[in-house]
């Protein structure tokens, strides 16, 4: 398969796990665990898959940012790097779906982290984490007065 086919497969992959992180309100224990367990690790396989075939004749490495700019030269590298943005981004916020339920929170509070997690990862991690924790400091009132 070409790079740019699977480019557009993992796309309209992760794009459908995103969908049912979405619709999760309609299955609440199906569709957040088939987006976070499914198509993370499909991603993660071919991932792997293009590591384990590009790495080694890849130039570049880790060590400085020019290496950097160079290991993502090579269009499987960049695509196996993509793909761990796709899969791990998904994962994320499968895990802010299923923290907000754990923690009580109305689904509707959790939904705008979610487009942002989809497009800039952290960002919208730490938006859900700032969520979190402002929903935990809120004190459930009985009969009008703050219990403590």
């Amino acid at each position: 398969m070409s790079p740019d086919a699977l480019f557009q497969l993992a796309n309209t992959a992760a794009l459908l796990g995103w969908a049912g992180l979405l619709a999760t309100p309609l299955a609440p224990r199906l569709l957040p665990r088939l987006s976070a367990l499914l198509v993370p690790g499909l991603l993660s396989l071919a991932y792997t898959g293009l590591i384990l075939a590009f790495w080694s004749g890849a130039q570049g490495g880790f060590d400085t940012l020019e290496n950097v700019m160079i290991l993502f030269t090579q269009p499987e590298i960049v695509l196996a790097g993509w793909l761990h943005y796709l899969a791990f981004d998904l994962f994320v916020g499968a895990w802010e779906v299923r923290a907000g339920q754990r923690a009580g929170m109305s689904f509707w509070l959790v939904l705008p982290c979610l487009p942002l997690t989809f497009l800039f990862g952290p960002a919208g991690f730490v938006a859900f984490l700032i969520l979190r924790v402002a929903h935990q400091s809120v004190r459930p009132t009985v009969a009008g007065q703050v219990a403590s």
